[in-house]
C-alpha cells in the first residue's frame, strides 16, 4: 500500500468527513447491521457497558440508545454536526452529553468506565493507529474497558485503487463520489497489532462480516496467579 503524505492524508480525512457529513439520515440506510448485527447486540449487552460511557464517531445515535441500557451517562463524540443534530433530536435523555469534536486532534476532558466505537476503526489510517489507541488509552479510568464493533467489507465498485489499498469510493444517492478510508482489518491481525500496541482485547468474527473487540490495557488486566504446589 502506498503510503500517503501528510498533505494528502488530511485531505483524504477531510473528504471522509464531508462525506458523513452529507450522508446524514442516509447513513442508517446503508448499514449492514442485518449480517450479523444481532450476535453483536448480545455481545454488547454481555460486556454490560455500565458506568460512565464514552462513545466515540457516535454518528446519528444508533447505539447511543443500546448504551444507555446500562450507562449511567454516555458522552457522544463526533466530528459531523449533521450527525450530531440527528442524535440530539432522538433522546430527551438527560444522561447523553453530546460533542462535536475532530477525534484525530481531540483531547479528553475527563476519564471513563467504558470507551465505545462503532464502525470506527476501519477509517482511522494505519500511520495513526497507535496514535488513536493513545487517545482510547487517555480516555479510560483505572480498570476501564473498551468495546468496539466494525467490518472490512468493501465491494468492488468501492475499490478506486485495488484491494490492497486502504482508500476506497462511495457515493451519495445522488451519485456524488467521495473518497474515504476502510482498512480492512481482519479479526486475528487486529488482535495481534492491539496486543503489540499494549492492550488486552479479543476480537471475534461474527457469522457476518461483522466483529467486535473487547478488552482493556495489557496493563490493567487482572493477572491470575498460579496455585501454590
Amino acid at each position: 500500500m502506498r503510503p500517503a503524505g501528510s498533505d494528502e492524508l488530511e485531505a483524504l480525512l477531510a473528504e471522509q468527513l464531508a462525506y458523513y457529513r452529507a450522508l446524514g439520515l442516509d447513513y442508517e440506510d446503508r448499514t449492514i447491521w442485518g449480517l450479523g448485527g444481532s450476535e453483536v447486540a448480545d455481545a454488547l449487552d454481555l460486556f454490560r457497558p455500565t458506568g460512565d460511557v464514552l462513545e466515540l464517531a457516535s454518528g446519528t445515535g444508533m447505539w447511543t440508545q443500546r448504551l444507555l441500557r446500562h450507562a449511567t451517562s454516555v458522552t457522544a463524540v463526533d466530528a459531523a454536526p449533521e450527525m450530531l443534530a440527528v442524535a440530539a433530536a432522538r433522546f430527551g435523555d438527560g444522561r447523553v452529553r453530546f460533542v462535536e469534536a475532530d477525534l484525530f486532534t481531540w483531547p479528553p476532558d475527563r476519564r471513563y468506565d467504558v470507551v465505545f466505537f462503532a464502525f470506527w476503526l476501519t477509517h482511522v489510517p494505519l500511520e495513526r493507529f497507535e496514535s488513536f489507541w493513545s487517545l482510547v488509552a487517555d480516555c479510560l479510568a483505572p480498570h476501564g474497558r473498551v468495546f468496539f464493533v466494525d467490518d472490512a467489507y468493501r465491494t468492488p465498485d468501492e475499490l478506486i485503487d485495488g484491494a490492497s489499498s486502504s482508500t476506497i469510493r462511495r457515493r451519495l444517492n445522488d451519485g456524488t463520489a467521495y473518497r474515504i478510508l476502510k482498512v480492512p482489518h481482519q479479526p486475528r491481525e487486529l488482535e495481534e497489532r492491539l496486543g503489540r500496541s499494549g492492550w488486552s482485547v479479543t476480537v471475534t468474527q461474527t457469522s457476518g462480516p461483522l466483529f467486535w473487540g473487547a478488552g482493556r490495557p495489557a496493563a490493567a488486566t487482572p493477572q491470575v496467579e498460579e496455585a501454590a504446589t
